[in-house]
């Protein structure tokens, strides 16, 4: 049965630590959506030019990096480097999780180097995780129909995560790893092919794997995996029950 991932972010261009893991999705026949809150419109890597010029080219780009990867991809309107993680704005994409219907969530998580840390990279996790509790509630999504089965989350793994780490070979999707490396850094000077390697490779070395993206495993076990779905949840927790019929 096909799954379907969402990829939820900030910014166009932060899918480049998961375009692996998309690849390694897509490749199974599952469905991919990647979801960026803002258009990235503060961005001066395109120069001294009116910051609505500047999103709509931060768009275009997002809409040609889906077609890299092969995904769907929506834009919302938050304002870049202004993410605020309120129950409004919570709220507004737990109605999108409702209509994508997710199987599993990837998003930012809680992380201390620089860049990972960015405001709207904390904030943007911190709404993806929160709508998709939200998305259950009927009052919250409605007039559209709740999502309630179980979507597992994971996040960027930051240097100091105590987290089960996951761990995805991305070694048959290194070319395309490029690929999008190479449109963003012609485009926005960030994707240099030295940086992705090195990355890949030092990841994926504590595994045994020449290239690797590992990611926070929140409600799953750790360990080497091909894709992030299907997932299993870990049964050493015990999960939160579902409502009984009829109460």
């Amino acid at each position: 049965m096909q799954k379907t991932l969402l990829v939820g972010l900030a910014h166009p261009d932060d899918e480049v630590g998961a375009a692996g893991t998309i690849l390694a999705q897509r490749a199974r026949g599952d469905r991919v959506v990647v979801v960026w809150l803002t258009r990235g419109e503060m961005t001066e890597a395109l120069g001294p030019i009116p910051t609505a010029e500047v999103a709509a080219r931060r768009e275009e780009q997002g809409r040609r990096a889906g077609e890299i990867l092969g995904v769907e991809t929506r834009f919302m309107d938050f304002a870049d480097c202004s993410i605020d993680a309120n129950p409004e704005s919570a709220h507004r994409v737990a109605r999108l999780v409702a209509e994508i219907r997710p199987d599993a969530l990837l998003t930012w998580g809680d992380a201390w180097g620089r860049g990972m840390r960015h405001p709207d990279h904390q904030a943007s996790g911190k709404i993806f995780r929160d709508a998709i509790t939200l998305a259950r509630i009927a009052k919250v999504v409605g007039p559209g129909q709740p999502h309630r089965a179980p979507v597992p989350v994971f996040t960027y793994r930051g240097a100091h995560s105590t987290l089960p780490a996951v761990a995805v070979d991305v070694e048959p999707f290194r070319e395309q790893i490029h690929e999008l490396g190479r449109f963003y850094r012609e485009n926005i000077g960030f994707g240099n092919a030295e940086w992705i390697d090195r990355r890949l490779r030092v990841t994926g070395e504590p595994y045994g794997l020449r290239y690797a993206e590992v990611f926070d495993a929140w409600e799953t076990r750790g360990g080497i995996v091909p894709s992030l779905l299907p997932a299993e949840l870990d049964d050493g927790e015990v999960q939160h029950p579902d409502r009984e019929a009829g109460a």
